[in-house]
């Protein structure tokens, strides 16, 4: 499992419009990165809209918002179109990040158990390490606590 003070794990990701996105091509920058389950989703839209909304103050943070699921390209796409979105989204689609950051677990509802995404935010520094980790994230008020940690580290 992850903790703070690691070294986050170096990744490339298709991006919603199919270009791949590495995390070493961020280095020097704060990063949000936040796993969520589905695209389209009732929980994933206000996560995902709630980012959009704050992505300004984040900007103004020297942050960059990065949204991660095992959704396609082209669903992301639909996704971003459809909500409005202004963040950028990474298809994990294999799967890999998700167990490299340790959020692809086994998860259970209504009895029914699977494998799934557990809501999760982590806030990587300008040197690559793990600064912040957030896990069964609950969304009301998320947003805002990721920004309030930003403050706190970058001070």
């Amino acid at each position: 499992m992850l903790e703070v003070g690691m070294k986050a794990p170096e990744f490339c990701l298709p991006t919603q419009d199919e270009t791949e996105l590495c995390l070493r091509d961020l280095s020097g920058k704060w990063i949000v990165l936040y796993f969520y389950p589905k695209d389209n989703t009732p929980g994933c839209s206000t996560e995902a809209c709630e980012f959009t909304e704050a992505l300004p103050s984040f900007e103004e943070l020297d942050a960059v918002i990065l949204g991660v699921s095992p959704d396609s390209p082209k669903k992301h796409r639909n996704f971003i179109e459809k909500k409005d979105l202004k963040i950028t989204l990474l298809a994990d689609e294999n799967k890999e990040v998700c167990n490299l950051y340790g959020v692809w677990q086994l998860k259970k509802n209504y009895g029914r158990e699977y494998m799934g995404v557990v809501r999760s935010t982590f806030i990587i520094n300008p040197d690559g390490e793990v600064a912040a980790i957030w896990t069964k994230v609950r969304v009301k008020g998320h947003v805002e606590a990721v920004k309030q940690k930003l403050q706190e580290l970058q001070q």
